[in-house]
């Protein structure tokens, strides 16, 4: 098997949707050895903030010259960046050697009346498989969706369970209240195992605790009111930040937003609850640089400046509130913003909370069948902001912001992960 038909075999199985549940997941993992069982696992679930917490925390762990394995979802440009060791994707050869074996007993599972993996159960099979076979130190591990019947829950145990912020989102999936979407991301919560939670709103915290007093578990809440921001801008920030008794000055960081403080905070909570633990051996020196080499792609990143060219990865609302917040940060004449959602969002809040701000719209679209018709989304953003321009192609859409942008205009493209992957990949490519 050759890498493109390993990325077939993959993709075939993208009809079967996502479909929550554990029980096909563990009989592969089964017929694979169970290769996650031989892993030290940090994991994580949240609405928002996993991905930069995930990046926080490997960046920290790989300072301290630990190998760190690192699986997250989606992906931004290419299919490989989900399964990483030290910030290297995994290779073609070797995602082509390791899917081969999982096709064969994918197989296997299926002729004895198993329900085909889906994509995700698929890849995380693959990563589990790849972090034994490189014998990394650490897997560190983003939930898809929710936690409980995620694949990446799977694992038995970990050294540290992260919840990030929860908010409302896949609540057809996930629950109608912030009580039931938190249950669900606390299932990744392990019997008298140790978990950090971010702080949240009442009805969250409340079944956060209980499923940590069920499962006998060690919690902690990040405490960021002991916060203090020294500087705050858009190139990043400079805070202090104490935790139980140790103070840390000055710590930097590149990645964008208030928001980011508070997960580089969260970061830092993890790791010194970790080495209280006696499970990793890192100085604060070390947490202070991993923190400040730490990037994550699409995260409220510039891609250029005069005039600035800011991509977000915001595709909720909570999101988009987050990014709305984050444009105080910058200097611009105008507000030029370009935008898809995909159409099982929250669509009507996420345009209500950016659109009124954007002095020009340019809607487009990205390719899924899960995507908001151009017309569509324009009917939505129309009653709220009528300077619209509809440009389905998404380089059309950038070109089009470029062509009426000044140097002094700031540029925002947001809305859908899928976009602002295929936006990067265009502008940084020309």
């Amino acid at each position: 098997m050759n890498y493109e038909e390993a990325l077939n075999f993959i993709h075939e199985a993208e009809g079967l949707g996502s479909k929550l549940g554990l029980k096909t997941i563990k009989k592969l993992m089964d017929e694979l050895g169970n290769p996650q069982k031989h892993l030290k696992c940090i994991h994580i679930a949240g609405t928002n903030g996993k991905g930069s917490t995930v990046s926080y925390i490997s960046n920290i762990l790989r300072e301290a010259d630990y190998k760190v394995g690192v699986f997250t979802s989606p992906y931004l440009e290419r299919f490989n960046e989900r399964i990483q060791i030290n910030g290297v994707d995994i290779s073609d050869e070797t995602f082509a050697k390791i899917t081969k074996n999982v096709k064969a007993k994918t197989e296997k599972i299926v002729r004895e009346g198993y329900p085909h993996p889906t994509v995700f159960e698929l890849i995380t099979a693959i990563s589990f498989m790849y972090f034994k076979e490189e014998n990394v130190d650490f897997a560190v591990l983003e939930v898809g969706l929710g936690g409980r019947l995620d694949s990446t829950n799977v694992i038995d145990s970990s050294l540290l369970s992260i919840i990030t912020t929860i908010d409302y989102d896949h609540m057809d999936v996930l629950g109608d209240s912030l009580y039931k979407i938190a249950r669900e991301k606390s299932g990744i919560i392990k019997e008298k195992g140790k978990v950090l939670f971010y702080p949240q709103k009442e009805e969250a915290v409340k079944a956060l605790i209980e499923t940590a007093r069920k499962k006998n578990a060690d919690f902690s809440i990040c405490p960021i009111e002991n916060i203090d921001i020294k500087d705050l801008n858009e190139y990043g920030a400079i805070f202090d930040f104490k935790y139980e008794n140790t103070i840390f000055k000055d710590m930097k960081i590149n990645l964008l937003g208030l928001h980011q403080v508070y997960n580089a905070s969260l970061a830092i909570s993890a790791i010194v609850m970790l080495r209280n633990n006696g499970l990793v051996g890192i100085d604060n020196e070390t947490i202070k640089r991993g923190l400040e080499k730490t990037v994550w792609k699409g995260r409220l990143e510039v891609l250029q400046r005069k005039p600035t060219f800011l991509i977000d990865g915001a595709h909720n609302s909570q999101g988009i509130r987050a990014l709305v917040d984050s444009l105080k940060l910058f200097k611009y004449n105008r507000l030029i913003l370009g935008i898809s959602i995909l159409k099982d969002k929250d669509i009507i809040h996420m345009v209500e909370n950016i659109v009124p701000l954007a002095d020009e719209i340019i809607i487009t679209e990205i390719d899924s069948p899960r995507k908001t018709e151009a017309e569509d989304l324009a009917k939505e953003i129309e009653k709220v902001n009528k300077n619209i321009i509809v440009e389905k192609d998404i380089k059309d859409a950038i070109d089009k912001s470029f062509s009426i942008a000044n140097e002094n205009d700031l540029i925002v493209f947001a809305g859908s992960i899928y976009l602002i992957g295929d936006v990067r990949k265009i502008l940084l490519n020309n």
